[in-house]
């Protein structure tokens, strides 16, 4: 079912070609505005293939993390102040690019009294206003669940709001700062404040060392609280500084994850090794 990576390089089906030339467009074109995308910071292994397409998840409030966690490849540090700028500047990238469905996210802001919620509901409504017919998909932290916040998303306009669970809750120590059932009630929260026709998103890493059985038990803790939309991906440690990947997942073993997802009710369930969960964001809801 699994391979074990110590001394192993990864095998046939994670070796990904990079366009080099489609990222280096890209890359310009959004530093000339002065924007950050998760791609970037993250090192995602999509980044080629999703900027050949001008497609991107754009990281607003900075790019410096207020937490440590042993997985992410996000600067950590004491973030600058919120950034106004980029409210106009986020809306200019998308009009630039000729985005039709957007994904927008951020690094934690717990040294922000709302986490930030202010600004993403800004960025949103902007969005919207400037650029008709365009759809926005959120991908929030947990805004330490401070209801108040998770409101502000909520109401934002957005039509698919996430937020990542990421590994199950014996290995949620990887996640500083953050707990199994914060995530999970602000899921509920998400989906019980916004509208009937708003979805609900997460998504998961494997190959830290979880079981089958311990997916199984978030699913369903999952679809209790109304979640639809559901990513599963390979963990791939962004450098040796960072948590080990403990084994490399079959794709067989991702199609098991997908059926049994779907069958507990899941709406859309995208599960391979090279799903991150705004990969293809556009496709969750027949766009």
């Amino acid at each position: 079912m699994t391979i074990r990576s110590k001394h192993q390089r990864k095998p046939e089906w994670l070796r990904k070609k990079i366009e080099f030339s489609a990222q280096k467009q890209m890359d310009q074109l959004l530093n000339d505005v002065g924007i950050h995308t998760i791609c970037q910071e993250a090192k995602c292994p999509n980044i080629s293939e999703c900027f050949a397409k001008k497609n991107a998840t754009f990281l607003i409030l900075g790019n410096i993390c207020t937490r440590r966690c042993t997985y992410c490849n996000v600067s950590t540090g004491k973030p600058f102040e919120v950034n106004q700028e980029e409210i106009d500047q986020v809306t200019v990238s998308v009009q630039k690019l000729g985005l039709k469905y957007v994904v927008i996210t951020s690094p934690a802001r717990d040294d922000l009294g709302d986490g930030g919620a202010l600004q993403f509901e800004k960025v949103t409504k902007n969005i919207l206003e400037e650029v008709p017919g365009t759809k926005v998909e959120l991908l929030v932290p947990d805004f330490q669940g401070k209801i108040e916040s998770i409101q502000k998303v909520a109401c934002s306009g957005a039509v698919v709001l996430g937020h990542n669970i990421e590994t199950v809750p014996r290995l949620y120590n990887i996640r500083k700062a953050s707990k199994y059932e914060r995530s999970i009630e602000v899921l509920r929260q998400l989906n019980e404040l916004s509208t009937d026709d708003i979805k609900t998103k997460t998504g998961l890493m494997v190959g830290l060392g979880e079981t089958e059985e311990e997916m199984v038990e978030v699913f369903k803790d999952l679809r209790k609280v109304g979640c639809t939309l559901l990513s599963i991906g390979q963990y791939l440690a962004p450098s040796s500084d960072f948590e080990k990947v403990v084994e490399y997942v079959r794709p067989s073993q991702f199609e098991r994850y997908k059926k049994i997802a779907l069958d507990m009710g899941f709406e859309y369930v995208h599960s391979s090794p090279y799903t991150r969960s705004s990969y293809l964001a556009h496709e969750y809801i027949g766009e």
